[in-house]
């Protein structure tokens, strides 16, 4: 497997999920925080507050990064650290802890990526009605100004959004993740809000004129594959590949929503505003491209939205629960292409979740995710191989840390993480990926 010279090989984290110390120095509080301080929201009571402490930690944590040989590193901007209330004055002492880390990176020869929200909107802009809030499009449109003027001369790529689909799903339908909300109408505002945040900010991007530097989206998308030749479960498919894979892709690139999720939907539809389109179709240059696993799905009419996922007898699952499916890599980075063009892709995030122990010796042996990797990667290089114009691999995750919901259950580090001690140390897929790197610069 050779990869162009100029690839990204690259591993992901998100501030919330890593940096501990969230008050800090001036810090506002996050939905996050609040939501992981409620009791019966995160397995065991866990909370972001010390994760990995990279907030401390920082300068070690981008040895470890040189140790792997990674070239790129994406980290998200933990947006009430820089803004407390989300708008308004300016947190100091936050910003310049990312441009330490940007300068240390940049020291390093690693290349930054941004991702401007990573899930964690400031509480007092939640207490506003956060997403479902119209207005939440323009806070977030200035505080990606305010990012881009501080650390665009020295970042070249930058991300609006990761994953909204999450958030609108898991943040505000079902209510797993923060704010908790289960309300379908908050839901399908604040898919449509996060998108027109999202054009604001590239249009904003754009206004600066920033030489050399490129803005995209991440997006969750992966195969969602009948479980059966019967039309139910061929609908049922589709309804979930319209949902998952369309849903924000499609307004950005084609100006529109799915009719088979606004029909569904009905009276909960967003209200699109006359303007809103043509801001949320603003070109972007890159897509990034998160993919764990595939959906395989049943129609099943004692279920809420009338299907189930099936189990494929055989195939390997991980922690999470997520069928192994390197196949599904390949398949969803061709749809792309075919559907939205040429656009250049990233995968901002691929990863799993294993049961990972140290042995005697203090070495973390996970030959599972070590084969999880390279399956992956050659899936990647298939569509390379196919004309998918791919720039870059970034792993989920640098190194274990603050699972969401799942608290530090699971493990998806390159790093092992000693939760107590703050110790890092590089498991057999770390050993790996770094060898693999380095043959790709040989």
């Amino acid at each position: 497997m050779r990869f162009p010279k100029a690839f990204l090989w690259g591993a992901a984290t998100a501030a919330y999920q890593i940096e501990g110390s969230p008050l800090a120095d001036g810090a506002g509080a996050s939905i996050w925080h609040r939501f992981s301080h409620t009791p019966g929201t995160i397995l065991n009571g866990d909370t972001g507050d010390v994760a990995c402490d990279h907030y401390h930690r920082w300068q070690e944590d981008i040895e470890w990064m040189r140790r792997l040989g990674l070239n790129a590193y994406r980290f998200s901007v933990a947006w009430a650290r820089v803004l407390p209330t989300g708008r308004g004055v300016v947190n100091q002492k936050g910003l310049d802890f990312y441009k330490r880390l940007v300068d240390g990176l940049l020291r390093a020869g690693i290349t930054p990526m941004i991702t401007l929200y990573h899930w964690d909107l400031p509480a007092e802009l939640q207490d506003l009605g956060g997403w479902a809030n119209r207005d939440c499009a323009k806070w977030f449109a200035d505080y990606a100004c305010l990012m881009f003027r501080a650390l665009g001369d020295r970042v070249p790529l930058w991300a609006t959004l990761n994953e909204p689909w999450v958030v609108m799903a898991l943040g505000y339908l079902w209510g797993q993740h923060a704010p908790g909300m289960r309300d379908i109408g908050a839901a399908a505002k604040a898919g449509h809000h996060m998108l027109l945040a999202h054009g604001k900010a590239v249009q904003a991007f754009r206004a600066e004129s920033i030489p050399n530097a490129q803005i995209g989206i991440v997006t969750n998308l992966g195969p969602q594959q009948p479980a059966s030749d019967s039309p139910q479960d061929q609908m049922v498919a589709t309804l979930w590949h319209n949902f998952i894979n369309r849903y924000f892709l499609d307004p950005i690139f084609h100006g529109e929503y799915p009719d088979t999720i606004i029909n569904f939907i009905g009276e909960f539809a967003p209200k699109v505003a006359p303007d809103d389109m043509r801001i949320i179709q603003t070109p972007i240059d890159f897509l990034g491209v998160n993919y764990y696993t595939r959906n395989v799905l049943a129609y099943d009419a004692s279920d809420p939205i009338g299907s189930r996922t099936v189990h494929q007898e055989g195939k390997l699952y991980t922690e999470m629960g997520w069928e192994v499916y390197p196949e599904g890599l390949y398949e969803i980075l061709k749809w792309v292409q075919a559907e939205y063009g040429d656009i250049p892709i990233y995968i901002t995030e691929n990863g799993a979740a294993f049961p990972d122990t140290p042995n005697a010796q203090g070495e973390v042996d996970d030959p599972l995710r070590v084969e999880y990797l390279k399956a992956h990667l050659e899936q990647a290089h298939r569509a390379l191989h196919d004309g998918v114009p791919l720039k870059g691999y970034f792993y989920w995750s640098l190194m274990d840390n603050f699972e969401w919901a799942f608290g530090y259950s699971k493990r998806f580090g390159l790093l092992y993480v000693n939760f107590e001690t703050q110790q890092r140390l590089m498991k057999s897929s770390g050993h790996w990926y770094a060898e693999f790197i380095a043959k790709q610069r040989s």
